[in-house]
């Protein structure tokens, strides 16, 4: 990550300069998100929280548009953010994931998800979102995420 950034004890990383200024991100934490992204987060000032990240060559498919695994890649993540107050400090996996593509992504869009909780229970958490690229719906998607204990 080129930008200046703060790193708290839990992973977190605030980003202090550059495009992402004001942005949050788990870094290193999930070696398979880091290598796609670097995906964001941030909460708005009503408390609903927004991932981002800009659309790349490398993320495209052989016809020119992202890659339907990036794009599942980034709700998968999103929805771990849109859910975080709702799954606490327990560690997590996704359980259930739906998705549906609605539109193509193109490089240098802007790309953008926001989301709720339907349901948080004692073990799991239910949640749905939509993507979007400069605006225009990309992808929807629904995922369960299961609290877990942690495994080493």
């Amino acid at each position: 990550m080129a930008e200046q950034a703060t790193v708290w004890p839990d992973g977190v990383i605030d980003v202090i300069e550059g495009p992402w200024a004001g942005w949050r991100t788990w870094g290193e934490l999930d070696a398979f998100e880091s290598m796609v992204g670097p995906f964001y987060w941030r909460a708005g000032a009503d408390g609903a929280i927004r991932c981002a990240f800009r659309a790349e060559p490398r993320h495209m498919n052989a016809s020119g548009f992202m890659h339907g695994g990036c794009l599942m890649t980034f709700a998968d993540y999103s929805a771990f953010a849109i859910g975080m107050s709702a799954l606490s400090d327990d560690w997590s996996v996704t359980a259930a994931f739906n998705a549906e593509f609605v539109g193509a992504v193109s490089a240098g869009a802007l790309v953008e998800a926001g989301g709720e909780v339907i349901r948080g229970g004692r073990s799991l958490v239910f949640i749905r979102g939509l993507v979007t690229a400069d605006g225009d719906p990309a992808l929807s998607f629904s995922v369960v995420a299961k609290k877990a204990a942690r495994r080493s």
